[in-house]
């Protein structure tokens, strides 16, 4: 499988999304600093910042706006806090190890953004001679990347926010918008910078022009196949094998897939991980942090949150003192980041006793070998097993400690909605 070259292996990263507004009481960077810690020591390698950059005021929604509508593209909101807040963020993150990338909206601005005034050349317009949006978004306007000066004055933004904070990339919101070759521009400009990180918000398999340019897109369309799953009349392994195949194949896929159960958009329009979907949420979780891609996390997710998260207004997370998750999450992201098998870009399917309820994998090179085993199903199997003839010698199951030799006939006992991470 050939994929684009990244600062560290795509199979050991992992992207935590931090929705300022809602992170804290306090909704300020200042406030979510206190934090980094405890996800550094979760073992969180990059944090990606929704927009940080002043909402506009023309055409807000609710009482904040959305993160999504810019007035300016070169100073920080300043309901977060100041710029002087943000860069203690961005250093003290760098000093524990994380990287740190910010939301980039290229395809449009809010309605008074300052270029509207200074540059108005660098908007679409309607029949009537307006601004406008041809999305149905009433609170943004498009901007028209057949302008050349445009485009210089946007990739001069971004290159601004890696000279001035030392980020380290970006997520680009509803990239497919923007022309492919404007995103080719800007890494060709952008990346002899730094080494750079470019996490595109797409399918990478609806998308294939643009995926030639990111190191990694949303797999949506495995995020559908899963909410499927749960319906009785679509509850077929053999659908999500699919999916899976598609996203494998680099001619369909040149970048990496992103694996997730909740993000901002989820969350707030349809429903937290636990409303969407009950409890295969924990196994899904298990699956996104060990399939070979990169893994997406959100806000609360390790509490864990179960409510959705307002959008345009304040609404802030429910911290308690010690997160439940944590540990969950901790061990997960610990594997990622030293098991030699998260260095390779291969998982095997492997058979069961229970093929069309139980969800088994293997990752693997050389002896050293992690095979996950998912119970997709609210069936208690008392007895299963799984035979192969990679499977020798002792593994050690992560989370309980239990050891098993699968090559010898010995069934285990899976509860409904288990999963298991055995490791060699």
């Amino acid at each position: 499988m050939s994929r684009h070259p990244l600062p560290h292996q795509a199979c050991r990263i992992s992207v935590y999304e931090v929705n300022t507004r809602q992170y804290t009481e306090e909704g300020s960077f200042s406030a979510f600093a206190r934090h980094l810690p405890r996800l550094a020591d979760m073992g969180v390698d990059i944090l990606w910042f929704m927009p940080v950059t002043p909402i506009s005021i023309k055409g807000r929604k609710g009482s904040l706006g959305s993160y999504y509508a810019a007035s300016d593209h070169r100073s920080v909101n300043p309901e977060f806090g100041s710029m002087a807040d943000f860069l203690k963020v961005v250093e003290e993150a760098h000093r524990l190890g994380m990287r740190v990338i910010i939301d980039w909206v290229a395809n449009h601005t809010g309605c008074d953004h300052h270029w509207t005034e200074s540059h108005p050349e660098f908007y679409k317009r309607n029949e009537a001679g307006q601004f406008f949006d041809a999305h149905g978004w009433d609170d943004v306007i498009d901007l028209d990347y057949e302008n050349a000066a445009l485009r210089k004055e946007m990739i001069d933004s971004m290159r601004w926010w890696i000279d001035t904070c030392g980020i380290d990339g970006f997520r680009c919101d509803m990239a497919m918008l923007t022309p492919a070759d404007f995103w080719a521009e800007a890494r060709a400009a952008l990346d002899p910078v730094r080494p750079l990180f470019w996490l595109a918000e797409l399918d990478p398999l609806e998308n294939p022009e643009h995926m030639r340019v990111f190191d990694a897109g949303y797999a949506w369309r495995w995020m559908h196949a899963t909410k499927e799953f749960l319906d009785p009349w679509h509850h077929r392994i053999h659908q999500l094998d699919e999916a899976l195949q598609r996203y494998a194949d680099p001619r369909q896929n040149p970048g990496w897939p992103a694996w997730f159960t909740s993000n901002h958009d989820e969350n707030s329009w349809n429903g937290t991980e636990y409303e969407k979907y009950g409890e295969m949420a924990m196994p899904l979780a298990v699956f996104s942090c060990t399939w070979p891609g990169v893994f997406l996390m959100y806000s609360g997710q390790e509490m864990p949150n179960r409510k959705r998260l307002e959008f345009f207004d304040r609404d802030p997370l429910e911290w308690t003192e010690a997160p439940a998750l944590h540990e969950f999450f901790k061990r997960l992201l610990q594997l990622r980041a030293t098991h030699p098998a998260f260095a390779t870009d291969g998982a095997w399917r492997l058979h069961s006793s229970h093929d069309s309820q139980v969800f088994c994998y293997l990752r693997q090179t050389g002896d050293h070998a992690i095979m996950l085993v998912l119970n997709l199903s609210s069936y208690r199997h008392w007895d299963f097993s799984i035979r192969d003839a990679r499977l020798t010698g002792s593994f050690t199951e992560l989370f309980s400690g239990k050891e098993q030799d699968f090559s010898i006939d010995a069934g285990i006992d899976l509860a409904p909605w288990s999963y298991w991470v055995w490791i060699r």
